[in-house]
């Protein structure tokens, strides 16, 4: 007689987690921000992340870049518009390719704009911890081209070349705590 698997929820542990973008500035430098307010979760086939269903949330007016008035300018209607659209979601799939590799597939939905995109995830691992709480952790890489949601603002230097990049690379490193 087949077994069907349990559905697990997992948590995202908010403080061993951390979502980081990287855009080119002037086309010479990088600037590296962080949002630091975020939900979501994971639900899984007991401890089988392969076909899990993940979704979360980011805060727009959380984002840091270490600059008060170019945290200003992103919040602003220039960019993310945080007021009329206070959070950026996704939701989707993760996907097992191999070993530790996922694709994490989905629609990630920024300024009332949604986008099919896709990440490569790492898969860290599940651990136990000394409070007897089971962690999963994960590593997830992708990148989206900021125009296709609505963020058009730029200028051109004296050259002619663009203030900000197009391409923005996003990094997330997530602990997940098994409920």
């Amino acid at each position: 007689m087949a077994t069907t698997a349990v559905q697990t929820k997992w948590a995202i542990d908010p403080t061993h987690t951390e979502v980081q973008f990287k855009v080119k500035h002037l086309v010479i430098s990088t600037v590296t921000g962080f949002f630091k307010k975020f939900s979501g979760g994971v639900e899984s086939n007991g401890d089988d992340f392969d076909g899990a269903s993940v979704n979360f949330s980011l805060d727009v007016n959380s984002i840091d870049t270490n600059q008060a008035d170019r945290d200003g300018h992103l919040k602003s209607p220039d960019f993310f518009a945080a007021e009329q659209y206070p959070t950026i979601d996704f939701s989707g799939t993760l996907v097992k390719k191999s070993g530790a590799a996922y694709k994490l597939t989905g629609n990630l939905t920024v300024r009332g704009t949604t986008k099919p995109i896709e990440f490569d995830v790492e898969f860290g691992g599940t651990m136990v911890d000394p409070w007897g709480n089971t962690k999963a952790g994960f590593e997830i890489n992708g990148k989206i081209n900021r125009k296709e949601f609505g963020l058009t603002w730029n200028a051109l230097t004296e050259s002619g070349g663009m203030v900000v990049s197009e391409d923005v690379k996003i990094h997330i490193n997530t602990e997940l705590a098994k409920g």
